[in-house]
């Protein structure tokens, strides 16, 4: 494969990536793609010719997400963003870990606390799980124990251990990754 198809595939993917994150944002516009790559891929022009009408999230908000990894959580765009960027490295779990436990503290019966760890275990916490977090076994085995009576804080331990995981190695890589830099471009004028 020639360097400049191999750049220009690698492009596209962003652009994807990137209709993908505001496609789940702004469902009813569908999402941004600069019209500059719509015409220099003219062979995609109709397929992505509707995207052309959405906003991209605001640069001064995308900008934010580079202060600590809290801010860019704090974000529904940023969620999604890192999202896609995990998916990309293979380590969606950890987000998505992260997102259900933190749903998962809001819960207020004990059926629902019941019912929603035993997905959370089963998702990401048990041996072979689909989406298996890398935690100690220690870790794992304190969550296996507790899963007979659950409480709200029975995967806080995992939860700060992803954290730390996503904040040191998964964060820097995504501030520097075709994603973060695709959405602090500029859209250009209609």
């Amino acid at each position: 494969m020639s360097a400049d198809l191999q750049d220009e595939q690698t492009l596209l993917f962003r652009d994807i990536v990137i209709i993908c994150i505001h496609y789940q944002l702004f469902p009813s516009s569908l999402s941004y793609v600069r019209r500059s790559d719509i015409r220099r891929r003219g062979m995609y022009r109709k397929l992505f010719c509707c995207f052309c009408r959405a906003p991209k999230p605001p640069i001064d908000e995308v900008v934010s997400w580079r202060q600590s990894l809290k801010k860019l959580q704090e974000s529904k765009t940023g969620q999604l963003a890192f999202r896609e960027f995990l998916r990309t490295e293979y380590s969606e779990e950890n987000i998505l870990f992260w997102l259900a436990c933190e749903e998962y503290k809001t819960i207020t019966t004990s059926n629902e606390i019941a019912i929603a760890a035993k997905r959370i275990y089963t998702e990401f916490v048990q041996v072979d799980a689909p989406r298996q977090i890398n935690i100690d076994c220690g870790t794992r085995q304190e969550i296996t124990n507790s899963m007979s009576q659950p409480t709200l804080s029975c995967f806080d331990k995992a939860q700060r251990l992803i954290y730390k995981l996503m904040k040191k190695d998964c964060y820097p890589r995504f501030l520097k990754s075709e994603i973060y830099q695709g959405l602090l471009e500029p859209s250009e004028a209609s």
